[in-house]
């Protein structure tokens, strides 16, 4: 009773002060953000641009310390040293609980820039949030829907120029655009549902990928690819909850980063429409889901076999 009282008083305690965090440092940004409409120069811009920045690293940063000293959880990470953070660089990470989130941000927090992706044009409208998102450069993205597309067969393929536009100004900043290839939560249902040929990970979609690869093209300087195991006694295919790592219930994190350079000739292709180049991004794409999860597999055969040892 008395270690379910702790975790309850641990996980709110967390939860209160992160909140705290996120209303103070989102107000601020929010406020902020009105210099990005005032600011006379591009030089007055960029300056405004790397202030709201900072202060988004700032909220991560308080964030990360809360999880490291309240949440009782091992961090187990290996990433690439020679990151940059004046870089232009695609994440991609195997994707199982939202907590996949907070993972990325504890590691790659002032390690590479600000992790950005695309969101819908008319999450603009959330409050607060969605100027938020506008002021840290976040692409807003403009998709036809399926009954557009059945009307105007013409903008088909119109999302990827669209997300071209909507990069535009990372040709003046950092940039590390954030992409889970799953497209959707791991489950073993999810997994069998859709034959995916993998263990450990659902097929992946390469839709977010090309969409990248084409926006940025040779602006990028590699891909991260990002490993997140959640090692748990008896239920290594349960993926964590939220509350789960606030309250301290999640004894262990293991992440695995490398980093990849990107074929020039992935760079810059419309995937939509050239067939041949679809079936080299899939290829490429699969080999590296192939690995991951040759490796999801060994930390986990790891992770047992010293639980083993350590019971013998």
């Amino acid at each position: 009773m008395l270690n379910k009282a702790g975790q309850i008083a641990r996980g709110t305690s967390i939860l209160l002060l992160m909140g705290v965090n996120t209303v103070v440092l989102t107000s601020t940004i929010f406020v902020l953000s009105v210099g990005k409409f005032l600011a006379p120069t591009g030089a007055a811009q960029d300056l405004v641009r790397r202030v709201l920045a900072a202060i988004a690293e700032l909220w991560i940063s308080i964030n990360n310390v809360l999880l490291s000293r309240y949440a009782k959880t091992r961090w187990d990470v290996e990433i690439p040293q020679d990151l940059d953070r004046r870089g232009c660089y695609l994440v991609n990470s195997n994707h199982q609980s939202w907590v996949d989130i907070l993972v990325l941000q504890r590691c790659f927090n002032r390690r590479l820039p600000l992790l950005r992706f695309f969101l819908k044009s008319q999450l603009i409208r959330v409050p607060f949030l969605g100027i938020a998102w506008w002021a840290l450069d976040f692409p807003f993205m403009k998709r036809a829907s399926k009954a557009q597309l059945a009307r105007q067969p013409g903008l088909q393929g119109k999302d990827l120029e669209n997300a071209r536009k909507a990069c535009e100004k990372f040709r003046d900043i950092p940039v590390a655009m954030m992409n889970f290839p799953e497209g959707t939560r791991f489950s073993v249902a999810k997994r069998d549902a859709g034959n995916s040929p993998y263990k450990n990970l659902l097929l992946p979609r390469i839709g977010g990928v090309g969409q990248v690869l084409f926006a940025l093209s040779d602006q990028l300087d590699a891909l991260i690819d990002v490993t997140i195991v959640y090692p748990r006694d008896g239920q290594s295919q349960t993926a964590p909850t939220f509350w789960q790592l606030l309250s301290g219930q999640l004894p262990e994190i293991i992440v695995r980063a490398k980093q990849h350079e990107i074929p020039t000739h992935l760079l810059g292709r419309n995937f939509r429409k050239d067939r041949e180049f679809r079936r080299a991004l899939e290829s490429w794409s699969n080999g590296l889901w192939l690995e991951k999860d040759r490796l999801i597999s060994n930390i986990h055969k790891s992770h047992r076999d010293s639980k083993e040892s350590l019971i013998h």
